[in-house]
């Protein structure tokens, strides 16, 4: 796996995670990344998560997954990156995407750092729209 865009890395490692039926994802730390996992559970797509320091120079995060309790679909339905490294995606703050009327999320980075599409709209702020979750 080629890690010209670690942002699709970790969208990818989830969803396969997912597919597979796993409880626990580790990642590949980055800022970042880490943003967005605190992004994802606040937002309450995962279960918890940690940040493991120790290992390697970035660290590793632990990601547990949610499933629904009734059916064991997992929460996260979809997930897609928005930019990418060749074809950067910039928005302003009133041209965000709202993802499926807004029962989505979009991770936008701003110059007030990563943060859901509705932050930055409530901040009025624009940035690079990374991806999105529903």
């Amino acid at each position: 796996m080629s890690m010209t865009d670690p942002i699709a890395d970790y969208l990818t490692r989830i969803r396969n995670a997912q597919m597979a039926g796993h409880r626990i994802v580790e990642i590949p730390a980055s800022r970042v990344k880490k943003r967005i996992t605190e992004i994802l559970y606040h937002q309450g797509y995962i279960l918890k998560y940690k940040f493991d320091d120790d290992e390697g120079h970035q660290g590793i995060i632990k990601i547990a997954l949610k499933y629904l309790p009734n059916t064991k679909d997992p929460v996260i339905r979809k997930m897609g990156r928005i930019s990418k490294p060749g074809l950067r995606q910039f928005a302003k703050a009133g041209e965000l995407p709202r993802i499926i009327n807004g029962l989505g999320i979009a991770i936008v980075s701003t110059s007030k750092g990563v943060m859901t599409d509705k932050e930055a709209r409530k901040q009025n702020v624009g940035g690079e729209v990374l991806c999105y979750v529903y």
